[in-house]
């Protein structure tokens, strides 16, 4: 087929190289023919297959046979074995035929590698995903490095392993571990293998140290090859656990996609379960079939879109200042020591690794939250992500006090205290006194506006919001949000904290609850809207489920807590209108000091609070599941376009972002707007679309 898709991005070619390795240095009398992938550039472009790879590959592996060697093996360019398929080219397939074309020139090209008359090997000494992992796993033997990781990730981006995984590795590992590594590993954060891992699992054979990676996977092919060293090969088709591996990993996909019924894990767990029986010709042509039709989904081109979002804005803030503007960072402050202001110091010395001071209003609070931060940091030095030396200097760097003059000479100050206007415009007030005129003075707000709390500061061009997600850590997202008078300087500082914490950011402007509270706190005002008119809780709450939701509105609201909720949606009303209403029954679990609507029993399963129960409005207006969704989505709809109207941020996509990183809107689904655009809403309620049609769906 021709090298290059109508419309797609220019590949870029990984090259296979071919070069003789004598195995006599390891007493055996033969040669080792090596084909090394290489694109030509750096590690921060892994080789990927497309069209052109794959006969560059094809070629290398004719070219290694001639030379008639005693076994063939195939490694990467230092740092990096292969990262799967080239997905730039996916979302420009326009037919069915020719996305079977693509998965049947995969599995040609790799299960060559499997059908030699002489062993194969895959030194696999970097990144090994998706078909990366797969053009390992057609060879008859795999070593790795230590510092390599692998997986198989595309359940989590809406296809399968379609190039020889989801048939091969059941057969290598057995079912259960095969759907840990298909199913289970994608669904949960898209989680990669480490080189023990791989090794206990059974996916590769041999672990090596990174200094003589080669040399020792060539010693190890030369043991094989001599009979020395053994690898014994289970068979599975009569292990008694496939079916409760396959229900295991229908039950993960439910659980991740709150019941809906998401083709992709549906998928390849039939492939797993089919492989049992199938000769690999079935199950190659069948994993070609499936490729094609999920390609050929909308599911799939809103996971690509989403996908090559996240990975765009990882690297590019959208109106970001030029970076040399930013200001060295040599100290850090943090107003409160509570678990957010904890979380955010925590984050702060271990990848600034520079002096953080926090403070709050007693001793007890100062040492609980420096307590707390040390604690994470001996977590490190337990799993042994850290050497006991390191961490006991990076704890040195966390200190702790309760007169705000600690933060004379810092450069950089960080405040998450009390959701209070008047609070924090005194705090910055006091602030001012204190540090220098060129110390920036960032604000945590979850709901109010940065500029408000500048109001009457000498400098305000220094206040900036810098608004992370809890928990802190974990979440990817960080809002920048630039007040009317924030200059560059500021901003490009806070934007290279927010690199050097390895967060993806958004730059907002400065607005009530900038731009992911605003839209989650107008669609969690619909879902309690539903229940005090009488819809009932299970109801409203699970009404989302069906197009894939991990977690209902309430159960984000356990997380969250009444209180702060109750305060959002209240300064929402009070600054952007009665469409922010307040909840009657939220008021009444705030007063009564209820935490949740659900609680877990003693058999480890959450049921309804009955205390919550008792406090919910009486309402005889009530709604069906179809209707609370159709109300949520059309209110988030309306919101949308009034944000992008008033600019809260400069384009569509940078609301998916948001939406994607900070709130957890679901991958298979392409982001919030393309979604609203493919079902139909966002030309109903706003007459037009946010996207162009094509955008995360089929033209």
């Amino acid at each position: 087929m021709t090298t290059q898709l109508e419309g797609a991005p220019e590949e870029v070619v990984t090259k296979s190289f071919v070069r003789n390795i004598s195995l006599e240095p390891f007493e055996f009398d033969g040669n080792l023919a090596l084909i090394t992938l290489d694109n030509g550039l750096d590690f921060n472009r892994p080789n990927t297959f497309g069209v052109a790879s794959l006969q560059s590959l094809d070629a290398a592996i004719t070219e290694a046979a001639s030379r008639k060697p005693s076994a063939i093996a195939i490694t990467g360019k230092p740092f990096i074995f292969a990262a799967g398929a080239d997905l730039t080219g996916l979302a420009h397939l326009a037919s069915h035929e020719q996305a079977v074309a693509i998965g049947k020139l995969g599995h040609d090209v790799f299960r060559r590698l499997g059908e030699m008359d002489i062993p194969t090997f895959a030194f696999i000494n970097g990144l090994a995903l998706g078909g990366g992992l797969e053009v390992g796993l057609h060879c008859t033997y795999r070593t790795m490095a230590t510092t390599a990781m692998a997986g198989l990730p595309e359940v989590f981006l809406g296809l399968v392993p379609g190039w020889g995984g989801a048939y091969l590795l059941p057969k290598l590992i057995g079912p259960e571990r095969a759907v840990q590594v298909i199913v289970l590993n994608p669904l949960n954060n898209n989680t990669m293998l480490r080189a023990k891992d791989a090794l206990s699992l059974g996916v590769v054979d041999a672990v090596f140290e990174p200094a003589d990676f080669l040399e020792r996977s060539a010693a190890f092919a030369a043991s094989v090859l001599k009979g020395s060293k053994k690898i014994d090969r289970a068979d599975y088709s009569d292990d008694p656990n496939w079916d409760k591996a396959i229900a295991a990993g229908k039950a993960a996909a439910q659980k991740k996609y709150g019941g809906a019924d998401i083709a992709a894990p549906r998928k390849a767990l039939e492939l797993i379960a089919a492989s049992r029986t199938t000769p690999p010709s079935t199950g190659f042509d069948a994993e070609d079939q499936t490729l094609a039709d999920l390609t050929m989904s909308d599911e799939l081109r809103a996971s690509l879109y989403a996908f090559n979002l996240i990975q765009k804005k990882r690297k590019k803030v959208e109106g970001a200042p030029k970076p040399a503007l930013a200001r060295k960072v040599a100290k850090v402050g943090i107003v409160g020591a509570g678990l957010m202001a904890s979380q955010i110091a925590w984050i702060m010395v271990r990848n600034l690794k520079c002096p953080v001071v926090m403070t709050d209003l007693d001793q007890e609070r100062v040492d609980k939250g420096v307590a707390w931060v040390h604690t994470e940091i001996d977590k490190l030095v337990e799993k042994n992500r850290m050497a006991p030396d390191a961490a006991g200097r990076l704890k040195s760097l966390v200190t702790g006090s309760t007169d705000q003059s600690a933060y004379a000479g810092s450069d950089f100050i960080v405040e998450a205290i009390f959701e209070e206007l008047s609070l924090k415009q005194e705090l910055f007030r006091r602030l001012e006194k204190i540090i220098s005129p060129e110390c920036i003075l960032a604000t945590n707000t979850s709901s109010l506006m940065a500029g408000d709390m500048a109001r009457g500061l000498e400098h305000p061009e220094r206040v900036i919001g810098f608004h992370f997600f809890n928990p802190v850590a974990v979440m990817p997202l960080l809002e920048i949000a630039r007040t009317t008078e924030t200059n560059d300087e500021t901003t490009a500082t806070a934007i290279a904290i927010g690199k050097e914490l390895k967060k993806t950011m958004v730059i907002t402007k400065d607005s009530p609850g900038f731009l992911v509270n605003r839209l989650l706190t107008r669609f969690m005002g619909e879902i309690t809207d539903a229940i005090d008119e009488g819809t009932p809780i299970e109801v409203a709450d699970n009404s989302m489920r069906a197009i894939g939701f991990p977690m209902t509105p309430f159960e984000l609201l356990g997380l969250v807590g009444p209180g702060v909720m109750l305060h959002v949606t209240e300064s929402f009303n009070r600054d952007l209108g009665p469409r922010y209403r307040v909840s009657p029954t939220m008021q009444r679990i705030v007063k009564e000091g209820v935490r949740a609507f659900y609680i877990k029993g003693e058999d480890g399963k959450y049921a309804s609070n009955p205390k919550a129960m008792e406090l919910v409005e009486k309402g005889n207006k009530p709604s069906t599941s179809e209707q609370v969704r159709e109300r949520a989505l059309r209110a988030m709809t309306e919101e949308a376009r009034m944000m992008l109207d008033e600019g809260v941020v400069s384009s569509a996509a940078e609301m998916d972002l948001g939406m994607l990183l900070g709130a957890g809107w679901p991958l298979v689904l392409g982001g919030i707007l393309p979604y609203l655009d493919r079902i139909g809403i966002s030309e109903a309620v706003c007459g037009k679309r946010f996207h162009p049609r094509g955008v995360a769906s089929l033209p």
